[in-house]
């Protein structure tokens, strides 16, 4: 055989880019065609080696002999013999090869191997899933376990699942009834304690849990805060926080996140004047099953007080954090937390604006989006509303600001509307706003260099312009109608009383006749005698002459 033994168009891990691979004595080596980083790997690190049907042809995958795999893929049927002699003669290992099961069933038996779990159908492998795929696992239901995919963010794993366009994020299981652990790992060697039967589901999540790592992190707790509510994702988590990652552990679900991935930290006061919130916004979110979480919202007591040893010598308290952290923490829980987060993620906390407040001195504004009620916080460069849908909106890219009145509510009077118009064309609506906020919250949009628009006032000077012509043409109407001629209105009104009582044939004395009397007439008679008795006689001799007048008129 040549001292070397050459093969092009080779994929490297399901990489995108083809390279060259160079099979030597002492070892393996692949380089990328347009240039970059070389991978390597000596002869002693091989443990095993597999030749198998794969995406572009044929595939190589090399077990190492410590832990993980290395897939070689691009090669040709034609390529078996040569390789095959390869790995007998420098490596002293058989190339096997290894027929994948086409049958399309779904169901068929797990088994756990030293780097990847393989899922066989009638002994045959169906798809193989590398440990360092796997991101999270949880027990979705009764027989039921969901496996979750990393991403290429996600703490160096997930580099074959960056490969490709689109991405497997998640892949359940229902494993029913019981086995042991002998049965599930396929140990010959295992120990009679490990006989005991359990339910398989719970050992198959407890094995995956130890095969893949998940959860596991570099040295102890640092601290640790039990039965924490959170409103998002809801449920009560524990929360363990390492060196590099804290990890929230539950009852259904279990997830390890690195501080790298904590993007915004905000404490945000509840208006009940008994809660405050702790927001953590992620980037890459949470992910459980097809819902993404951003934001994780945690809540705590206000006046719930708790104290704590960090589990750090001082050396780590001088040399690594600097003096950000104390070794002993005695004060309310929200704070402690706040304390710590800060001192490991390295973030700043957010907290409101102090240039705003509501009618009732608090900082979170009673509002809604869409059906979801919740609280809006105006923070010094940004909105944010929580706890569901948990929405942030930096001030930068907000291209406007508008007030208007709630369309067809009863409520209109006493309650608006907030819609905020980004620059990128989407809109966000508050709704179901005090009004009493109105003035507080355009002065303080606008000292943060906010255009806003108020419909409510531009309404309401609408409507009283409209009042305004509306009261005016009514009085020019009694104008017009005073000038105009009435008819027989224009008479006076005592011939016209007098003439239906001279016709009247009854002989009841009418409240107009003559000859009633009533207390307040005849005070009034009085009154008019003392001030002036010859008036009364002239309207006396008037009185006789025109129902004369009137009776002419109808003879």
């Amino acid at each position: 055989m040549a001292a070397i033994e050459s093969f092009d168009n080779i994929h490297l891990d399901l990489s995108k880019e083809t390279g060259k691979c160079r099979f030597a004595e002492n070892g393996l080596g692949w380089k990328p065609s347009g240039g970059g980083e070389a991978f390597t790997l000596e002869n002693t690190s091989i443990g095993a080696a597999q030749w198998s049907r794969a995406a572009r042809g044929y595939e190589v995958k090399i077990l190492h002999r410590n832990s993980g795999i290395i897939q070689l893929d691009g090669f040709s049927q034609e390529d078996y013999e040569r390789l095959s002699k390869i790995f007998k003669t420098w490596y002293s290992i058989p190339l096997e090869n290894k027929e994948h099961s086409l049958r399309g069933w779904n169901w068929g038996k797990a088994e756990f191997g030293k780097a990847e779990l393989t899922f066989n159908v009638q002994n045959r492998p169906g798809f193989e899933i590398p440990y360092s795929e796997i991101s999270n696992t949880n027990l979705a239901g009764r027989n039921e376990i969901a496996v979750e995919f990393a991403s290429s963010e996600d703490g160096g794993k997930g580099k074959r699942a960056a490969a490709g366009k689109d991405q497997l994020v998640e892949m359940r299981f229902y494993i029913p009834g019981t086995t042991t652990r002998k049965e599930a790992e396929g140990d010959d060697a295992a120990s009679d304690a490990d006989e005991e039967e359990k339910n398989a589901v719970n050992l198959f999540y407890e094995t995956l849990l130890e095969k893949a790592e998940i959860g596991d992190t570099a040295g102890d707790t640092i601290a640790t805060f039990m039965d924490v509510l959170h409103l998002t994702p809801r449920g009560r988590f524990d929360i363990d926080m390492y060196d590099t990652s804290f990890r929230l552990r539950g009852k259904t679900y279990d997830y390890k996140i690195p501080y790298d991935h904590i993007k915004k930290f905000m404490i945000l006061p509840k208006p009940d004047d008994l809660h405050v919130m702790l927001c953590l916004g992620l980037d890459p979110p949470l992910r459980q099953g097809q819902t993404r979480y951003p934001f994780v919202i945690m809540q705590y007591k206000k006046d719930e007080e708790v104290t704590i040893d960090l589990n750090l010598t001082e050396e780590d308290l001088k040399e690594k954090y600097k003096g950000s952290l104390q070794p002993h923490y005695e004060q309310p829980v929200h704070q402690v937390v706040s304390y710590l987060f800060r001192g490991l993620a390295g973030k700043s906390l957010l907290s409101p604006a102090e240039e705003f407040q509501t009618h009732r001195q608090q900082y979170g504004i009673k509002c809604s989006i869409k059906a979801s009620e919740g609280f809006l916080y105006c923070l010094k460069k940004s909105f944010m509303f929580v706890p569901k849908p948990a929405t942030y909106i930096s001030y930068e890219q907000t291209q406007s600001v508008t007030f208007s009145r709630v369309g067809g509510a009863v409520s209109a009077l006493s309650t608006f509307d907030i819609t905020v118009h980004m620059k990128g064309g989407t809109t966000t609506q508050f709704s179901n706003i005090n009004r009493e906020d109105l003035k507080a919250l355009e002065n303080f949009f606008k000292l943060k260099g906010l255009r806003v628009k108020n419909e409510i006032d531009e309404d309401a000077n609408l409507m009283a312009a409209a009042l305004r012509d509306e009261m005016a043409d009514d009085s020019e109407e009694e104008v017009v109608g005073a000038k105009a001629d009435r008819g027989s209105a224009d008479e006076d009104e005592s011939s016209v009383d007098e003439d239906f009582q001279a016709d009247s044939e009854s002989d009841v004395a009418e409240e107009y006749d003559s000859d009633h009397e009533s207390s307040g007439s005849g005070s009034a008679e009085s009154d008019v005698d003392n001030e002036d008795a010859g008036e009364d006689d002239d309207d006396e001799e008037e009185e006789e002459e025109k129902p004369a007048k009137k009776k002419k008129k109808t003879g």
